[in-house]
């Protein structure tokens, strides 16, 4: 007689349990980047987001989760401009002087990423006294989380880098299967939200000398820097709007900015003496912000930019090329290279800032499980090995328009800055 409680294996209930389990395990893990997206809405309160099933733009990742049959695999997003023009006054006449509208418009691409993992054989369960099944399930979902991680981070970066190890699961940029790894186009800073450190004046805009960027190995992230970053998104048109955290008391008299810095960059900010004295600030405006997890552990806060240790490096080396957009108005990339002179002791680090909308990620349904998140368990060979896997449905990009600053038309990475600085190294690349 059947069992009334378990399962046989290849029941297709007990996939979609795994697949269920693993993507709700997913969106509550404890990391950087998954403390960087709001909630999906509930109840009536932005109705057409919830239908959508889409999470606040006050935050920089914006998670679309479309679980309909939807044909193609694009997803598109539109920003109204922004409008000048000033009150009518008085009786003055105000018809057919209306201030006109307009939409820009992105998009972005799906694509299916899967997890193969080998839980060995027949005679691998008798020589080891592991279980190799029960451990493919955390390994695949170890993978698949660093890989959603990882691509968000280099999308937010608009560069990949050269930084390397075993704990990548995006390769350089040079791996033949870079592009379709990232799925949609990594795409250069835009001339108006790409900057360096500079040692007299904090940041300076990206600038280029003799082919080479034009930062010497002094030029590190210091308080000096993060004051000239607070200086510019105060006096640029149309900055990245600020991150707003759920329940925060103090979000529109005191906005802030994320700041995600490399562990070296991290490292150089934290010498300066007063770092305790961000962490404390940090933690103070935590209680402000319901005791938002971004706020605790290694953050510190200084001039409304909340400052965050990134989980890898996106590190150039001596000799490396740095994809820029040489001109306001086109998405054209130039190259350049960093300074032979670096050596083996100094490299560039990427640092960025973010403000809400800066990426979209986008999710949708696998017709194994309904949800974006599949799993699958296989036996080969009659019965003597097996496979299992883990796979997602998902698309990364950043958000760019091409918007109407007043003076003309830019080319806008929309919530998201990059800041280039020196940081030292121990050894040659890694």
């Amino acid at each position: 007689m059947p069992s009334k409680t378990n399962m046989q294996y290849g029941d297709p209930a007990t996939q979609v349990q795994q697949a269920v389990g693993l993507f709700a395990y997913h969106t509550q893990r404890n990391t950087t980047m998954s403390r960087l997206t709001g909630k999906m809405p509930k109840g009536e309160a932005g109705a057409e987001a919830t239908l959508r099933k889409q999470t606040t733009q006050h935050m920089p990742i914006v998670k679309c989760q479309d679980l309909g049959k939807m044909k193609g695999d694009e997803v598109t997003f539109h920003l109204l401009n922004p409008a000048g023009g000033y009150p009518i006054m008085g009786s003055e006449h105000a018809e057919g002087r209306g201030v006109g509208m307009n939409l820009s418009e992105d998009k972005l691409r799906v694509n299916q990423a899967r997890f193969p993992i080998d839980a060995g054989n027949t005679m691998t369960s008798i020589r080891s006294p592991a279980d190799f099944r029960k451990l493919a399930r955390p390994m695949a979902q170890s993978q698949a989380d660093a890989y959603v991680d990882q691509s968000l981070l280099v999308h937010m970066a608009g560069a990949r880098g050269y930084h390397d190890n075993i704990e990548w699961r995006v390769p350089v940029a040079g791996h033949p299967k870079f592009a379709s790894i990232m799925v949609n186009p990594v795409k250069a800073p835009t001339k108006n939200r790409h900057f360096i450190a500079d040692g007299s004046n904090g940041v300076k805009p990206f600038t280029v000398n003799a082919g080479e960027v034009d930062l010497a190995t002094t030029d590190l992230l210091k308080m000096d820097t993060v004051d000239g970053i607070r200086s510019y998104m105060e006096q640029i048109a149309l900055p990245p709007p600020p991150v707003i955290f759920e329940g925060d008391e103090a979000a529109t008299d005191s906005p802030i900015r994320v700041l995600l810095v490399s562990p070296a960059q991290y490292t150089d900010f934290a010498k300066d003496p007063s770092f305790r004295q961000f962490q404390a600030s940090a933690m103070a405006r935590a209680n402000q912000a319901n005791r938002h997890p971004l706020f605790l552990g290694d953050a510190g806060l200084w001039n409304g930019i909340l400052i965050i240790k990134m989980p890898k490096p996106i590190r150039f080396y001596a000799g490396d090329t740095i994809r820029y957009c040489a001109s306001y108005t086109s998405e054209t990339e130039t190259t350049c290279t960093v300074p032979s002179g670096f050596g083996t002791t100094h490299a560039v680090d990427r640092a960025i800032l973010l403000g809400g909308q800066a990426v979209a990620e986008a999710w949708a349904a696998s017709e194994k499980s309904k949800i974006p998140f599949f799993w699958s368990e296989k036996e080969l060979d009659h019965g003597d090995k097996v496979e299992l896997l883990l796979g997602m449905i998902r698309g990364v990009s950043k958000i760019r328009f091409d918007i109407e600053h007043g003076d003309g038309r830019q080319f806008t990475d929309y919530g998201v800055t990059v800041f280039d600085t020196a940081v030292p190294i121990i050894g040659e690349r890694k």
